[in-house]
């Protein structure tokens, strides 16, 4: 199996760079990284190519103009770009644990995605990582908040795979490409943030997919950083509703434009 990691990021190459140190130090590197930058500008692909020479795994720069918030269509892009056949998807403000890659690939079985943990990194430790460049976090360093869903306790994994709940961590996902091109991908009609990932994972549900939980492994660390507007919230959501009761399998407008 290989394994991509999709990186979404948007003008913040301070975060970038400490994720990516983080994607350094894993113990069992991805096949390859696939950056879907949003827009950012030129100090964002600096970060990028300098990380290119010096990770184990190539390295694809996916990015398209900035013109306001397009998550989804850059991620549907970045998606056509990954040669492996299973992506883990995070964003490009959090910091992995060292094991990371390796627990989301011992984790992954056929006909499931995967929605994984984060701690969050508050205020103060954010600006205090942001300048040091030091990605270095654990559970108990002070600052790191809800930091049970930083405790690495691989053993008691398997009791928590078919946890069912809501929440989704948009963050830290992992789908098999092959369910990723059968859904085609997320649904660009949804515009600006929120709910692109629920409705996302409403598909795949409908396509006889079933969500596994991974907990006390395969965990991130997420920068702390002010809210993205909502003023879409609503929309999207409306979206997503339509979806679950005509039981959409495909979307209308996705994945499939790129392949």
């Amino acid at each position: 199996m290989k394994v991509s990691l999709l990186i979404s990021t948007y003008n913040w190459p301070e975060a970038l760079t400490l994720c990516l140190k983080s994607v350094a130090a894993q113990r069992t590197p991805p096949f390859e990284v696939v950056i879907a930058d949003d827009g950012s500008g030129e100090p964002t692909r600096r970060v990028v190519e300098a990380f290119a020479r010096t990770l184990p795994c190539p390295v694809k720069h996916i990015w398209h103009e900035d013109d306001g918030f397009r998550l989804t269509v850059i991620r549907n892009k970045a998606i056509a770009a990954c040669e492996g056949d299973y992506i883990v998807q995070i964003d490009g403000d959090v910091i992995l644990h060292r094991n990371f890659i390796r627990d989301h690939a011992a984790f992954a079985r056929k006909g499931t995605f995967v929605v994984g943990s984060r701690a969050m990194i508050d205020e103060r430790l954010a600006r205090r990582m942001l300048c040091s460049g030091n990605p270095k976090v654990a559970w108990y360093t002070p600052g790191v908040k809800h930091w049970l869903n930083a405790l690495y306790i691989p053993a008691l994994t398997p009791l928590f795979r078919n946890r069912e709940n809501d929440r989704l961590r948009g963050c830290n996902m992992a789908f098999w490409r092959e369910d990723l091109v059968a859904v085609n991908g997320y649904n660009e009609t949804m515009i600006g943030w929120g709910y692109e990932d629920a409705e996302l994972v409403i598909r795949l549900r409908n396509n006889h997919c079933t969500r596994q939980t991974l907990k006390f492994a395969g965990f991130v660390f997420h920068i702390h950083h002010a809210r993205s507007s909502q003023e879409n919230d609503t929309e999207n959501r409306a979206i997503g509703l339509v979806t679950r009761t005509e039981k959409k399998i495909r979307c209308e407008k996705g994945l499939d434009q790129y392949l």
